[in-house]
C-alpha cells in the first residue's frame, strides 16, 4: 500500500481549521476551502513521514510531539530527507485519476479547435485521459447537456459560464472557466446583395443572426450598431441561429447577415453568398470568444480529472497558438465527425490567408488566435454588456462574479507547470472601438453608452 494518501479521500483524516501543529500553521490552510489543496497535501506527506519513522506506535509518535513539538519533528525529517522535494512530487502526479473516461461537448466551429484537436492528436491521451469529444447541434444544447451531467464538461462561449453561474436564461449552478479557447476568431458577413452598403448607419431594418443570445457575437454586434447611432433592439432584428445553420439562412435570404463564428463567415464566401464585411478583431483586437468550462461540482468532486482534462485544454490551446502548426490542425479537424467543412475553409481561416468575397486577398494570421488565460477584466466587460442590454438586472457585483467563475489563478498555474509564462496581474485596460474600458470603473462604463437598456 502506498505511503501517501489522497487528501481529498472522505477517509482521510485531515486537521480541523483551527489546528495549531506545524503544518496548519506553516501553511495557513483551512480544510474547508478549495483552496487548501497544497496545504492539505503538505500535511498528509509529512503525517506519512511520521508514521513511517514511527510505524504504528501511536502512543510513542503523540510522546514524541508534546516534548518536541510538530516543527521540530518536521525539521528533524528534513534533515535526513529532502522534505520539499518530497511534497513537490506528490502534488505534480496530482493523485490518481477519479474518472478516465470523459464526454466533452462542443459546437463545430473553429473556435473550438483545441477542444477538437486534442482528441486526434493526443492531448487528452498524453495527460491519461480517453475523452470522447461530440458535435453538439447547438449552445442552449451544450448548456443543458452540461447542466444534466450528460457531459463532463463543454466548449461554451465565455459569457455562459457567466449566465449559468448567476442563473440567467437556465436554473442557477455555479459554473468555471478556467481557460479561454480562442481570441479573435469572429467576423460580420454579410449577403452579396449589401456589398454596396458597408456603412452600419445604412443597415436599418436588416436581420441579423448570432449564435446565442449570451455570446460575444451578440455583444460585439450590438456595439458596432450603437456606435453607428442604431438601437440593436429597435433599428434591427438579432435572432439567435445555431452556426451550421447560418450559411443557408443567408442563401435563403432569410437573413442579411450574421456575426458569427469560422467557418462560417469563410464558407459563406466559398458558397459565393456573403462577403466578409470586417473581422471582429477589428472592433476589438484580442477579444475572447469561446472557452473550455465545466460546472463547478465536477471540479471538487473529481479534482484530479478536472486537472488533467484542464491540462489537456492549455496544452492543446499553446500548440495552436503556434502558425507553424494551423495547417497541420486544420487536417485533423477538418473531418466529417469534426468540423465536416473542406480543408481549405478551415485553414484560410486558422492561416488568416483567405479570400474576402469581395475579390480582395488578405493575411491576417491573427484572424483567429489562441490564448487560455481566463482575464478577470473580460469578464467585467461581458458582465457590462449584459447589465446594459438587460440581460441582469439591478447591482451586480461584477469583480466577485468575474473572480468566480474565470479561474486565472488556476489558468497561470497550469500554465507555469507547462513550461509558459502567465500574465503577472489579471486585470487589464482596453480599447474597444475607440473607447476605453477601465475594469475598475464598470457603472460608470455602462452609464456612459447613449444606446442602452439599463
Amino acid at each position: 500500500m502506498s505511503m501517501f494518501r489522497n487528501p481529498f479521500d472522505p477517509e482521510t483524516k485531515l486537521h480541523s481549521a483551527g489546528c495549531t501543529c506545524h503544518s496548519c500553521t506553516a501553511t495557513g490552510a483551512k480544510d474547508d476551502t478549495p483552496d487548501s489543496r497544497e496545504g492539505l497535501i503538505d500535511r498528509v506527506v509529512e503525517s506519512a513521514l511520521v508514521r513511517e519513522v514511527f510505524g504504528h506506535h501511536d502512543e510513542s509518535r503523540r510522546n514524541f510531539l508534546r516534548l518536541a513539538g510538530g516543527g521540530t519533528l518536521a525539521a528533524a525529517i528534513a534533515s535526513v530527507l529532502p522534505l520539499d522535494a518530497v511534497k513537490a512530487a506528490v502534488k505534480e502526479s496530482g493523485g490518481p485519476l477519479e474518472k478516465k473516461d470523459l464526454k466533452v461537448g462542443f459546437i463545430p466551429i473553429t473556435c473550438a479547435t483545441p477542444i477538437i484537436m486534442a482528441a486526434p492528436m493526443g492531448f487528452y491521451a498524453k495527460h491519461g485521459l480517453n475523452v470522447e469529444v461530440i458535435k453538439t447541434a447547438g449552445w442552449a444544447v451544450i448548456r443543458d447537456k452540461t447542466l444534466n451531467k450528460e457531459y463532463d464538461a463543454a466548449h461554451m462561449l465565455s459569457p455562459m459560464p457567466l449566465a449559468i453561474t448567476m442563473g440567467v436564461g437556465s436554473a442557477a449552478q455555479p459554473y468555471y472557466m478556467p481557460a479561454v479557447e480562442n481570441i479573435n476568431g469572429q467576423a460580420i458577413t454579410l449577403a452579396m446583395k449589401h456589398k454596396d452598403k458597408r456603412d452600419p448607419k445604412q443597415w436599418k431594418g436588416f436581420k441579423f443572426a448570432v449564435p446565442f443570445d449570451y455570446s460575444m457575437h451578440n455583444f460585439l454586434l450590438r456595439y458596432y450598431v450603437a456606435e453607428a447611432g442604431l438601437d440593436p433592439d429597435k433599428d434591427i432584428q438579432i435572432r439567435a441561429v445555431p452556426p451550421p445553420e447560418m450559411v443557408a439562412n443567408l442563401r435563403a435570404d432569410n437573413i442579411d447577415g450574421f456575426l458569427g463564428p469560422d467557418p462560417f463567415n469563410q464558407r459563406a464566401v466559398y458558397e459565393g453568398v456573403g462577403f466578409i464585411h470586417i473581422l471582429t478583431k477589428e472592433l476589438w483586437d484580442g477579444h475572447p470568444c469561446c472557452a473550455f468550462a465545466a460546472s463547478e461540482e465536477f471540479a471538487k468532486t473529481q479534482p484530479n480529472t478536472f486537472a488533467a482534462l484542464f491540462k489537456s485544454i492549455v496544452d492543446a490551446t499553446h500548440y495552436a497558438a503556434k502558425p507553424e502548426n494551423r495547417a497541420a490542425i486544420a487536417k485533423a479537424i477538418a473531418p466529417k465527425n469534426y468540423l465536416n467543412q473542406p480543408e481549405e475553409v478551415v485553414a484560410a481561416v486558422l492561416t488568416g490567408r483567405y479570400d474576402d468575397g469581395l475579390g480582395n486577398k488578405k493575411n491576417v494570421p491573427n484572424r483567429i488566435d489562441f490564448n487560455p488565460f481566463p482575464w478577470h477584466s473580460m469578464g467585467v466587460w461581458i458582465l457590462t454588456q449584459m447589465k446594459r442590454w438587460g440581460y441582469i438586472k439591478g447591482d451586480v457585483n461584477y469583480k466577485q462574479i468575474a473572480e468566480q467563475v474565470y479561474r486565472a489563478a488556476d489558468c497561470g498555474k497550469i500554465m507555469k507547470e507547462l513550461g509558459y509564462t502567465p500574465p503577472k496581474t489579471t486585470y487589464a485596460k482596453y480599447t474597444i472601438m475607440g473607447k476605453a474600458f477601465d475594469p475598475a470603473k464598470p457603472e460608470v462604463y455602462v452609464k456612459s453608452f447613449k444606446i442602452k437598456r439599463a
